[in-house]
């Protein structure tokens, strides 16, 4: 049995829920034991693999989480999963939710994939995810020009992956894995290169889904009960441990506590938040046609079940005179 062992529970230091919940996931979703079964649903290299052969020989190191900004032309010494910082005086700075270093098992050369898990939350952000993937595989591969090759020695380079953990994919998403990739397209003629050569960049969209569908099994349930809002730590410590063989160690199983509890803090904050812009509409509404601040109270006290005073406060606080 895989038993996940981290120190990075203890380093959660945040005031804010929201960003409190956003740097737990991804460090609950750094654990080797969860990205070997990310590697081995997703990538064809890792496929016939065992996952604690990918978790403890073919991941490098210990993945990287959003860390600090480090220029790759200012030393340091990079190990484990290398920099989640690619910066480009041109092009900006890119900041990686996960990255990290895989070998490639049973190749002659020690082949590397540099790999970057992301963690979305909004499949729809105003713009395509697809081509953000896209943009940050094409910089990772970019940025290995002075580190993986000099020069001209294009030969080197090597293959790069972006995969993206949606967790509220829209419904036609739900529980699905899709593949982008560089393929070989013959428009005149049957030539033929090797598949090395030109299959260097992939897109995964790994959206996550609820039960009663049948593709709602392997990564797919692990991560949705893994990141599920609605279910305890201890429900979630059976699942890992009864379904996918992983023994959460105590700093693990504080993690997703934590994880748990930041969830539950954002959700509430939502709530309050989107109460309190329906009481203002609901104010500027009624103001129109009640100039009486005593009525409008009464109709916002029953609509959210507010007490007479407390509606008479957020009348007065909405009101405009």
């Amino acid at each position: 049995m895989v038993e996940l062992k981290t120190t990075i529970a203890q380093g959660l230091h945040v005031t804010d829920d929201s960003a409190g919940y956003d740097a737990a996931c991804k460090r609950v979703l750094s654990e080797k034991a969860i990205l070997a079964r990310i590697m081995k649903s997703c990538l064809e290299e890792y496929k016939n693999c065992d996952v604690n052969d990918i978790a403890e020989k073919y991941i490098e190191g210990q993945p990287q989480v959003s860390a600090v900004p480090v220029l790759p032309d200012e030393g340091g010494t990079v190990i484990s999963g290398m920099d989640t910082e690619d910066k480009s005086v041109h092009e900006g700075t890119v900041t990686y939710d996960i990255r990290f270093r895989a070998i490639v098992p049973g190749s002659e050369e020690q082949i590397a994939l540099i790999i970057n898990v992301e963690a979305q939350n909004d499949f729809y952000p105003g713009y395509p995810l697809i081509k953000r993937g896209i943009y940050y595989c094409s910089r990772m591969l970019s940025a290995q020009h002075g580190t993986e090759f000099m020069n001209s020695e294009y030969g080197k380079i090597k293959k790069v992956c972006s995969i993206w953990i949606c967790l509220h994919p829209p419904k036609y998403r739900e529980n699905t894995i899709t593949k982008y990739r560089i393929v070989e397209e013959n428009l005149v003629g049957a030539a033929h290169e090797n598949a090395v050569d030109y299959d260097l960049l992939s897109v995964f969209m790994v959206c996550v889904g609820g039960p009663g569908n049948k593709n709602h099994t392997g990564i797919l349930r692990l991560l949705e009960a893994l990141f599920s809002e609605s279910l305890p730590p201890a429900e979630k410590k059976k699942i890992l441990q009864d379904e996918f063989d992983i023994n959460m160690s105590r700093a693990f199983e504080t993690e997703v506590s934590e994880m748990c509890n930041l969830s539950q803090g954002v959700w509430e904050k939502g709530m309050q938040s989107g109460m309190e812009k329906g009481i203002q509409a609901l104010v500027l509404s009624l103001q129109k046609f009640l100039k009486d601040q005593a009525l409008v109270a009464k109709e916002v006290a029953e609509q959210f079940g507010l007490t007479q005073e407390a509606a008479a406060k957020s009348v007065q606080q909405y009101w405009k005179n």
